[in-house]
C-alpha cells in the first residue's frame, strides 16, 4: 500500500478544501450529529467528495460509518422517513429524508474469492481503512461530517489535478479483487478524460482474463456507462489497446485490418471511431442528447467487415453485403451483453440500413425512393440522419461536401412529402376491415398480404384514395386466381 499522502495540499489548502466540502454536506449535519451523539463516525466518500472538487454537484450522497448495518437502523430510526435494507448484507443501509435518498455502509474490507462474482465482506473500523479499498485515488476520498474535513490519504487530489488514473494499493491486487474495476478505468478515461498510469494499464492487460468470473449484466451497465460518457472513444481506446476488448466486445478490435498490397482500404476501426466521434456532435442537431443506440450504431456499423471482405478485379477492396452480416453480429453480441430486446433490434437495423443512403445512387430521388427510405427507417429515421451523416469520414473536402449536399436535398425531400402526404403515418389507403369486406374473406394470411400490396402502391404512387385504392386490390386479386373458403385456406395471389 503507498504511503499515505501528506503533502498534496498546504494547511491553507485543506482548509479551503473543507469549507468547499462543509457547504454541499451542510443538509447531513443533523444527521452526522445523530451519529456523533452514539459514539460513531460518519462521513461522505467516494463520487461525491471527486465531484465536489471538479465543479460539479453531487448527485448521490454515498456515506460511510464504522457502525454495524443494525446501530445505522436504531440511529436513524426516528431520522428517516423510510428505510429500506436490501444490501444489508453488504453492510449497506438505505434512507430517504424529505426528496433526498441517501445510502449509508459499514467501513469494510471485501474480496472476491477465485471464481467467484459476489464479494466477501468484512466489517473495518477505521475509515482510511475503508478508502484502501476502493477502485482508484480520486474516488477513496472522504469528508468526515459535519466538519467537512477532508481525508485524503492516497493522493487523490493531486491526481484529480493532474488528471491521472491510480489505484490506492497495487493494480494486480485491485483487479483481481474486483475484475470489474477493469472497465471501470476504461469508463473513468471516458467521463473524466483521465490517463490510466502504466501500471494500471499493465494490470488490465494481464488481469482481463478475471472478467470471465463477472456477470454479463455487470459488464453491460460499464460498457453503457462508457457509451453514454463525455468521450466514449478515449475509454474504447483503452480496453482495445489493452486487450480487455478482445474479452468483452472482440468485433471491435476485429476492424483493424491489415492495409497491405492486396487489400487497400482505409483503416476500418479508426473509421469506426471517428464515426463514433461524429455522431456525438450531430446528437444535438437530431434532438438525441446521450442516445445509447445511436452510439452503439455508430461503433458496431462496420463490424460486418472482415467477414465479407474480398479483392475485385480492378484491385479495389468490396465487402458486399456487410450490412446484413453486421445487423446478425450485433444481435448475437449484444444478445450475449444482456441488453434489452429493444436496444438489440433498434441497433441491428440502424446496422442494416446505414448504407440504404448510398444505394439510390447520386440521382434525383423520387417521391416513392423517399417514401420507402422513411418507412424503412420509421421511428429510427432521426438516428439513420444522424449515423449515415457520420457516416461520412473522407478526407476529400469536395467528395465529403457533395455527400454533405445530397443529404441535405435528400432531408429537404422528405420535410416536403412529409407535410404532404405524413409520412410518419405511412398506411395503405384500405384498412383490414375494408379488404375483408370488399374480397369477402375472413381474418388471415390474404388480408396480410393484401394490405402488403396496398403500401407498396402507396410508396410507389403517393396516396390512391378508396376508389382506386378498391380498384387495385380487386385487380390484384384477379391477377392471384383468388378463391375464398371458410378458412382463408385459398391459394393467396402475388403480393405484386
Amino acid at each position: 500500500m503507498p504511503v499515505p499522502d501528506s503533502t498534496s495540499l498546504t494547511p491553507a489548502q485543506r482548509k479551503a478544501a473543507a469549507e468547499l466540502l462543509a457547504a454541499v454536506t451542510r443538509p447531513l449535519d443533523d444527521l452526522a450529529r445523530l451519529f456523533a451523539r452514539a459514539g460513531h463516525e460518519l462521513a461522505l466518500v467516494g463520487g461525491p467528495v471527486r465531484d465536489v472538487f471538479l465543479g460539479r454537484p453531487p448527485t448521490d450522497f454515498d456515506l460511510a460509518t464504522d457502525a454495524s448495518p443494525e446501530q445505522v437502523l436504531a440511529i436513524t430510526a426516528d431520522w428517516a422517513d423510510a428505510t429500506w435494507t436490501v444490501g444489508i448484507k453488504f453492510g449497506t443501509v438505505g434512507l430517504r429524508k424529505g426528496d433526498r435518498l441517501l445510502e449509508i455502509t459499514t467501513y469494510r474490507t471485501e474480496q472476491y474469492a477465485e471464481g467467484s462474482r459476489k464479494p466477501e465482506v468484512q466489517y473495518g473500523k477505521k475509515l482510511e481503512g475503508d478508502l484502501a479499498r476502493r477502485d482508484f485515488t480520486v474516488n477513496a476520498m472522504a469528508a468526515r461530517l459535519p466538519s467537512g474535513e477532508l481525508v485524503d490519504p492516497f493522493g487523490g487530489v493531486r491526481d484529480l489535478r493532474d488528471k491521472v488514473l491510480r489505484t490506492p494499493g497495487a493494480a494486480e491486487d485491485s483487479f483481481t479483487d474486483d475484475p470489474l474495476r477493469i472497465l471501470r478505468a476504461a469508463r473513468f478515461a471516458g467521463q473524466l478524460g483521465f490517463e490510466p498510469t502504466a501500471d494500471v494499464r499493465a494490470a488490465m492487460t494481464e488481469l482481463a482474463g478475471r472478467l470471465e468470473i463477472v456477470s454479463a449484466e455487470r459488464i453491460r451497465d460499464e460498457l453503457v456507462k462508457l457509451m453514454l460518457s463525455a468521450d466514449p472513444v478515449g475509454g474504447i481506446v483503452l480496453l482495445v489497446d489493452t486487450g480487455v476488448a478482445d474479452r468483452v466486445l472482440p468485433e471491435v478490435p476485429r476492424l483493424r485490418l491489415e492495409a497491405d498490397e492486396h487489400f487497400r482500404h482505409k483503416d476500418v476501426y479508426q473509421h469506426s471511431l471517428t464515426v463514433l466521434e461524429q455522431a456525438i456532435a450531430l446528437e444535438d442537431r437530431y434532438r438525441l442528447k446521450n442516445d445509447l443506440v445511436l452510439r452503439l450504431a455508430a461503433l458496431l456499423h462496420d463490424i460486418g467487415k472482415p467477414d465479407t471482405r474480398s479483392l475485385l478485379p480492378d484491385g479495389r477492396v468490396a465487402f458486399h453485403h456487410h450490412e446484413a452480416v453486421g445487423a446478425g453480429m450485433v444481435r448475437k453480441r449484444l444478445r450475449q451483453l444482456r441488453f434489452t430486446s429493444p436496444v438489440i433490434e433498434d441497433v441491428a437495423s440502424l446496422v442494416f440500413l446505414h448504407l440504404r443512403f448510398h444505394g439510390y445512387g447520386a440521382g434525383e430521388w423520387t417521391d416513392s425512393a423517399v417514401r420507402r427510405y422513411v418507412r424503412d427507417a420509421g421511428p429510427l429515421l432521426s438516428r439513420l440522419h444522424a449515423l449515415t451523416r457520420a457516416d461520412c469520414t473522407t478526407r476529400n473536402k469536395a467528395k465529403g461536401a457533395r455527400l454533405a449536399r445530397a443529404y441535405d436535398n435528400l432531408e429537404a425531400r422528405i420535410e416536403e412529402l412529409s407535410q404532404q402526404e405524413e409520412l410518419a403515418s405511412l398506411r395503405p389507403d384500405l384498412d383490414g376491415n375494408e379488404i375483408m369486406s370488399i374480397l369477402g374473406v375472413p381474418p388471415g394470411r390474404t388480408v396480410g398480404l393484401a394490405l402488403q400490396h396496398l403500401l407498396d402502391l402507396r410508396i410507389e404512387h403517393g396516396p390512391l384514395g378508396r376508389e382506386r385504392a378498391t380498384q387495385e386490390l380487386l385487380r390484384w386479386a384477379a391477377a392471384g386466381g383468388l378463391t375464398v373458403s371458410g378458412d382463408d385456406g385459398a391459394e393467396p395471389p402475388p403480393a405484386g
